[in-house]
């Protein structure tokens, strides 16, 4: 017996035993006398849809994973985990342990509870998982899968070779599940950790002069070379390019609203750690939008001392700016807080924390806050960790003989890798 059916304000008329539903897979018949539906039964109490309009499946996720040591992270980090994020919905990180990275790669310089920090405020990772193995093992890659729902394993475009000289990623590869993206060139923590040693042999030999023409190859990429000059410690001077598109992919694009309350604070951020991680939250805790100054390389020199900054001001720029907790940065802001300044960008609250490299400004008669602090908007913040760039210099100076050996090990990798790189698309 032939039946008519017609839609009407999200119901379906006709005959009473079958309802036809078209969905996006194709043809579902469903029997009424199964699911005990009526003629004039509401399409929108099935999922169907409302008005006439078919109801959407919601597409799933798609969970990507990346792991790493992310050792005194930097902005290559920032930008691998910028570029996995892209892959997908959601961003897993995986933090290798400290026994892990020391089997494999030699001590860290920074610990667990620090990296964990440090990965986790990045604003592009959504999940965080600790003690990850520095190999891909079969159990944990089905581990990841069928726990986590990962679907893609990403990597950077560099090798990543475990002792024994096999691929760490092998088994992600066969899987089918493996996914590449492009090496931020210019960085990488064997890198900042052999500017250290540079800048400490330099300033042990009292060579001034050489010194200089080390902080303008920091500073302004000069020439991406091997400093071995007799110590054998085989370190490569990073060749960093600054560009526009990098600020713009690291920024938040978004300004303050009309009545937001905003805070500030500033410093060097060179070497940028855990403890700049945790004061910018509590600075992002007291308004509605956190502007970060950071001071320009001259600055930073003539405060801390003729070997500062290690980072120069668009890598440091760049660190700041992958923190989830800041939402616009100063290139290059001034060492004193004027008036002026406080009338541009509305600033509401002056904060500083209680652990920084020099605090004596406060003893002497330059106070770079004594603008906000007669307005009555300056705080000064505990800052929640005791660390410093100082701490992380000291911490490669008291272990520099295994940090050599670990960057010697690594020289020859990284030379491998630069005369066989090509081109590989990506940002």
């Amino acid at each position: 017996m032939a039946s008519e059916l017609r839609l009407d304000g999200g119901f379906i008329y006709g005959w009473p035993r079958f309802i036809v539903a078209c969905l996006f897979g194709g043809l579902v018949v469903l029997g009424a006398s199964v699911l005990g539906l009526y003629s004039g039964f509401p399409l929108s109490q099935l999922g169907l849809g409302l008005g006439g309009k078919w109801w959407k499946k919601k597409k799933k996720k798609v969970r990507v994973y990346m792991d790493g040591c992310f050792d005194m992270m930097h902005y290559g980090h920032c930008n691998a985990l910028r570029q996995a994020r892209a892959l997908g919905d959601e961003l897993v990180v995986g933090v290798v342990s400290d026994e892990e990275i020391i089997a494999n790669k030699g001590p860290p310089v920074t610990p667990l509870r620090e990296r964990l920090i440090m990965v986790g405020a990045l604003k592009w990772v959504d999940e965080v998982i600790s003690d990850a193995p520095y190999a891909i093992t079969k159990e944990f890659m089905f581990k990841l899968f069928n726990e986590y729902n990962i679907d893609y394993i990403i990597h950077g475009d560099d090798p990543c070779l475990l002792p024994d000289g096999t691929d760490a990623y092998e088994l992600a590869k066969k899987a089918g599940r493996y996914k590449q993206i492009k090496r931020t060139e210019g960085v990488s923590s064997t890198d900042i950790v052999g500017r250290m040693l540079l800048c400490v042999r330099e300033r042990s030999s009292g060579d001034n002069h050489s010194h200089s023409s080390l902080q303008r190859q920091f500073s302004h990429g000069h020439g991406q070379k091997v400093e071995d000059r007799g110590s054998g410690s085989g370190t490569r001077v990073s060749h960093f390019l600054p560009t526009s598109r990098r600020i713009v992919q690291f920024s938040n694009g978004k300004g303050p609203g009309p009545d937001a309350r905003i805070v500030y604070i500033d410093g060097a951020f060179d070497l940028f750690h855990a403890g700049h991680v945790e004061i910018l939250r509590i600075a992002r805790g007291l308004g509605d939008f956190l502007l970060v100054g950071i001071h320009p390389d001259q600055i930073v020199s003539s405060n801390r001392g003729a070997h500062r900054p290690i980072m120069n001001l668009h890598e440091r720029s760049l660190s700041v700016l992958a923190c989830r907790y800041v939402d616009e940065v100063i290139i290059g802001a001034p060492w004193e807080v004027s008036k002026d300044m406080i009338t541009t960008f509305n600033i509401s609250l002056v904060v500083h924390g209680t652990v920084a490299e020099n605090n004596d400004f406060q003893k002497g008669k330059c106070n770079p806050y004594a603008v906000p602090i007669e307005m009555g908007i300056y705080r000064q913040l505990d800052s929640p960790l005791d660390i410093t760039t100082s701490t992380i210099i000291k911490r490669i100076v008291a272990n520099h003989e295994a940090y050599q050996k670990r960057n010697e090990k690594k020289a020859e990798s990284e030379r491998r890798y630069y005369e066989d790189k090509t081109y590989v698309a990506g940002d």
